[in-house]
């Protein structure tokens, strides 16, 4: 445990030894959640300068603004930190789907006992 970041009025992001921190990504006007996804430091400074929710491509290796292809932006609203600083949680309004796939959320559906996926129908794509 570090005190210092547990008590601390200060942002002080604990990165991995990647650089990246968690960003768990929630609708502002309803609270469902979105995404997950990572943050290094750069991401984590446009986000605060622009407004818009980027992010660090562990799969491209780049820096990204959601949206910059799709359109579909995520506009901040607030940023919290959890009490170690290792994970972020972005309350965002969002310009469209957040999924890739054209989904609201990226979490549509739902893991069954005997390990089948159930779609979930309050998240149906389009």
């Amino acid at each position: 445990m570090d005190s210092q970041r547990d008590a601390t009025d200060q942002f002080l992001p604990r990165f991995d030894a990647s650089g990246l921190v968690t960003a768990i990504v929630t609708d502002a006007a309803t609270g469902t959640l979105l995404m997950v996804a990572h943050m290094n430091a750069e991401a984590i400074e446009r986000t605060q300068a622009t407004g818009q929710a980027h992010f660090w491509s562990r799969s491209r290796g780049q820096l990204w603004r959601k949206g910059e292809t799709s359109g579909n932006g995520l506009t901040l609203v607030e940023m919290r930190v959890d009490c170690d600083q290792d994970a972020l949680l972005l309350s965002v309004d969002p310009a469209g789907p957040a999924c890739h796939t054209g989904r609201r959320s990226c979490f549509y559906r739902r893991v069954e006992a005997d390990g089948h996926l159930t779609f979930l129908d309050d998240d149906a794509h389009g």
